[in-house]
């Protein structure tokens, strides 16, 4: 027996002794995945072990990261990584992958554009095991006021010359027109060179005023932010519907409407399949000085039977009720799923997030709330009649008023078959749009702090 301790004694020392690619050697790549879009792109190496990586970015001629693996041989599911980049991806160009030498597999990603990338570890989560993540960020970050208002003023402008274009197209036909001929009569002197004369051209619309000429000195920005995306599918219907991707498609018909609305300007926290820490969305809100932001999900229950839609705003005092406090704890634990940096975390958002929350920002989410709450209960049942309010962590902008909508619960068989049919999106989509205009209208947002 003393043998045997002293055997076993001997092998822990030995695994203590062993570095992380020690103890990855042998480990099974489960699945690769990248997620574009132009806020990053994220790749994503699933194993059933624990991975040790190293990167590094080389600048001659296309710029690209390298990244070797240890612990691993070269397997066919490692290379499909090469067929997972879309043409469209605004950071990688290609992915080429080797066996390096023994026991270390090389990437190398050729890149569009000089990118900053951040590399961590995801332990094991949900239906996740071991994740290696690369998240490549660009270089330098844009101003994302800026980028919205050159949108807006570049759609206004090519709205106006398609309405000119149209009126200039119809001026024309109307020249052409027999409906403005004379019937025929006898023949005069000098009508056949009359009738030969051209026409005189109508005069060309009138040029824009100065008022018209002038920028938008005022724009509404409302902030859109679809839950979830990416590598969190968010809750999952018993069909397989993922509120990551409904919620997606509402936000994006809500935003092509407000974008109609004169004077308003949307910003999508994501507008594609890509996860947001949470701590982003908030940012991203702030950054652009938004007006307000709608966080939109579909609920979904651990009891089928829970049905209706619900609006949530902020509560620093306790949630309003068990079920509340039930759903912003499961929001909130949203970043477990997606997979957030915690080196990247910025402790000054989070005390912000935590401590500056004010009851102006809370007061105004209850009126946006109200609004739109009014207006979704005409297109379907409402699981409470009532705001509730909750710690959920996305709608702490302490100068942002902010709400959660939870469109249905997708756990419901019949309320997933709603969220599926686009009828019921358009009529969801036209109560949002009618709540948040008339929140506007009754709360006129004050002049921004920066010039446009």
């Amino acid at each position: 027996m003393t043998t045997r301790r002293a055997a076993l004694a001997r092998v822990g020392q030995i695994v203590l002794l062993l570095g992380a690619a020690d103890l990855a050697r042998g480990a099974t790549i489960v699945a690769v995945r990248v997620w574009p879009a132009a806020d990053y792109t994220r790749v994503t190496i699933e194993s059933d072990a624990a991975l040790a990586a190293r990167h590094f970015l080389v600048g001659n001629g296309t710029p690209r990261l390298v990244v070797d693996l240890d612990g691993l041989e070269l397997s066919p599911a490692l290379r499909e990584l090469v067929g997972k980049v879309r043409p469209d991806d605004p950071y990688i160009g290609a992915v080429r992958i080797g066996q390096y030498q023994p026991g270390v597999v090389r990437l190398v990603l050729d890149l569009k554009q000089d990118v900053a990338p951040q590399q961590f570890t995801l332990t094991p989560v949900a239906a996740y095991q071991h994740r290696l993540v690369f998240d490549l960020y660009p270089a330098e970050a844009r101003d994302p006021l800026l980028l919205l208002v050159r949108e807006k003023e570049a759609a206004e402008k090519l709205a106006a010359r398609a309405v000119q274009d149209a009126l200039g197209d119809f001026i024309g036909r109307l020249g052409q027109s027999p409906l403005g001929a004379s019937a025929p009569g006898p023949a005069r002197p000098g009508a056949a060179s009359a009738a030969l004369q051209t026409p005189a051209p109508a005069p060309p619309p009138q040029p824009p005023s100065a008022d018209e000429r002038q920028r938008i000195d005022r724009l509404i920005i409302v902030a859109l932010d679809p839950g979830h995306g990416g590598e969190d599918p968010g809750a999952v219907g018993p069909t397989g519907l993922r509120e990551k991707d409904v919620v997606l498609a509402i936000a994006l018909q809500l935003r092509d409407k407000l974008n109609a609305v004169r004077g308003m300007r949307v910003m999508m926290t994501r507008d594609a399949d890509f996860y947001v820490p949470l701590n982003d969305r908030v940012r991203k809100a702030r950054r652009v000085q938004a007006d307000l932001l709608v966080s939109i999900h579909a609920d979904a229950f651990f009891k089928p039977e829970a049905r209706g839609a619900s609006v949530f705003a902020l509560s620093t005092h306790g949630a309003t009720s068990s079920a509340a406090r039930w759903m912003a704890n499961k929001e909130n634990a949203a970043d477990v799923v997606g997979g957030v940096n915690a080196a990247r975390r910025d402790p000054q958002l989070l005390k912000a997030m935590l401590d500056m929350s004010t009851s102006a920002q809370i007061k105004d989410s209850l009126k946006l709330g109200g609004e739109v709450l009014s207006r979704i209960g005409r297109v379907g049942r409402l699981h409470k009649r009532q705001v509730e309010q909750a710690g959920f962590a996305v709608l702490k902008a302490p100068d942002v008023p902010s709400i959660l909508v939870e469109t249905a619960f997708i756990s419901n068989p019949e309320e997933e078959d709603k969220l599926r049919d686009p009828q019921y999106q358009a009529r969801l989509v036209e109560a949002l749009v009618s709540g948040i205009r008339r929140y506007f209208e009754k709360n006129p947002p004050l002049a921004r702090h920066r010039a446009l």
